[in-house]
């Protein structure tokens, strides 16, 4: 087994923009690549230090240590922070008590010493016992990947109902690292894994926890009961559900409002949608399903944010079909795959339908664009430029078994102009005959729209 722990960045003072020496720096970058999976790091934000450290298991990853590394200062950036610098160490076996090594411990001591930074981020989850040694030898306060991605979140979460998931994941991430920790637990703080359930939720008492814990989940199970019933309302209508999955950043948001014109934010932002949104998209059968905007998948996503976003991710597993929208300019779109995968197989949702989306074809070099073909299970789209969104609103048409399509010749009399406005708005009219009072059609409708057009369906 190999760990590497990587410090990276911190965020500026006001006033001043300090950064570490290419000598602090000078260790990480002599380091060997890994060729297997990124070792858990630490990074140094918003005046604070971050370190990442992997532990390879003999698996075949694709994520290299500075991809991972990229993608850790994504995350930074995400929750507010800047990135000062990086520590990369090769260990066969992690460090019981602060996971890194003494002596990669010392050097990172001197470089969190000479930048003074607020915050360490380990890339990679730390027991709470390593956390209270590494913060006790930082004299920093100390963050892991959990951690900084539930800061994310609560960053992010606009709604009631996703306030109340973000709580429930703190609150059970923070709940076996009290002991030990009486006066810094015991207020609220700024900045990086400080921001959330706030003073009452974070005393010593475990009771007062346990009971906040109880009561969130009774708050989120009327969420799931109400979505319940709205989804059986939607249910007794033949419209069918499509569920938007993919990597966090990959455009889903993009689409999404470029497929409904929702206003959903967009943000190059890790994790930027947390709320559920749905909206109606109408095909080009004339057809309507219902869109939904989920919150975007990472590697090694924390079990309790899973846990506590099912209710949002319900809507994924009551899809009839999913569209997994890619990033096409992503060096490491493969991996990213594989993690979407990973999720999907917990939300026992692995088996149902989809079609790839490759999203951001606008990025690419004009010869690469032109050597793309679109396939029966991947289209390349750009979202941001609204390229190839006809063809992919075409294969979901294509996809979709709700309300079948029948094909039939209508005799209508003209008198029935309910009838006709209703065919003209939900079927495609291929011909269109006037005699004797009646309009002859040939039309492509739906069978919830031919149920009442019975009367006048000829032959």
């Amino acid at each position: 087994m190999e760990f590497l722990s990587r410090q990276v960045a911190r965020k500026p003072r006001v006033g001043r923009n300090q950064q570490l020496d290419a000598e602090e720096l000078a260790p990480s970058r002599t380091q060997p690549q890994s060729s297997g999976k990124v070792p858990p790091h630490a990074q140094v934000a918003r005046n604070a230090a971050s370190a990442h450290f992997h532990a390879e298991d003999g698996e075949n990853h694709s994520f290299t240590i500075d991809e991972s590394m990229a993608e850790l200062r994504e995350l930074t950036g995400s929750a507010g922070a800047t990135v000062l610098g990086d520590f990369v160490q090769r260990r066969q076996r992690p460090e019981p008590a602060t996971l890194i090594g003494s002596g990669k411990l010392e050097e990172l001591k001197g470089a969190v010493a000479s930048a003074a930074p607020d915050l360490v981020i380990f890339d990679h989850d730390l027991t709470p016992s390593q956390q209270r040694n590494l913060e006790r030898e930082l004299q920093v306060r100390v963050v892991d990947r959990t951690q900084l991605i539930l800061d994310i979140f609560a960053r992010h979460a606009r709604t009631r109902e996703g306030q109340l998931q973000v709580e429930l994941a703190q609150l059970e991430y923070l709940l076996p690292r009290l002991a030990g920790r009486g006066v810094e637990m015991s207020q609220l703080g700024g900045g990086i894994g400080t921001r959330g359930p706030g003073e009452t939720q974070l005393e010593t008492d475990r009771r007062k926890i346990f009971r906040r814990i109880r009561h969130v989940k009774d708050q989120l199970e009327n969420v799931r009961r109400i979505r319940g019933q709205q989804r059986s309302r939607r249910q007794s209508a033949p419209v069918a559900a499509v569920a938007l999955v993919g990597y966090t950043n990959a455009g889903k948001s993009t689409l999404f409002n470029a497929l409904t014109n929702a206003g959903v934010l967009e943000s190059a932002q890790m994790f930027a949608t947390l709320d559920p949104t749905l909206r109606s998209v109408t095909l080009p059968s004339k057809r309507q399903v219902l869109l939904s905007d989920t919150v975007g998948f990472i590697r090694n996503l924390p079990h309790t944010l899973v846990s506590a976003f099912r209710a949002t991710l319900e809507e994924v597993q009551r899809a009839s079909l999913l569209l997994h929208v890619a990033d096409v300019t992503s060096p490491t779109a493969a991996e990213q795959e594989k993690q979407v995968e990973d999720v999907l197989r917990e939300l026992e949702s692995q088996d149902k339908p989809r079609l790839y989306v490759m999203n951001k074809v606008d990025l690419l070099p004009q010869p690469k664009r032109e050597s793309l073909i679109d396939t029966g299970s991947v289209i390349h789209v750009s979202a941001a430029k609204g390229i190839g969104l006809d063809h992919l609103l075409e294969q979901i048409d294509a996809r979709i078994t709700e309300d079948p399509l029948q094909h039939v010749h209508l005799r209508v009399p003209q008198a029935e102009g309910k009838a006709l406005a209703t065919l003209d708005a939900q079927a495609r009219v291929y011909s269109r005959d006037y005699h004797d009072g009646c309009v002859d059609l040939d039309v492509q409708a739906p069978e919830s729209v031919l149920r009442r057009m019975k009367p006048f369906i000829v032959g």
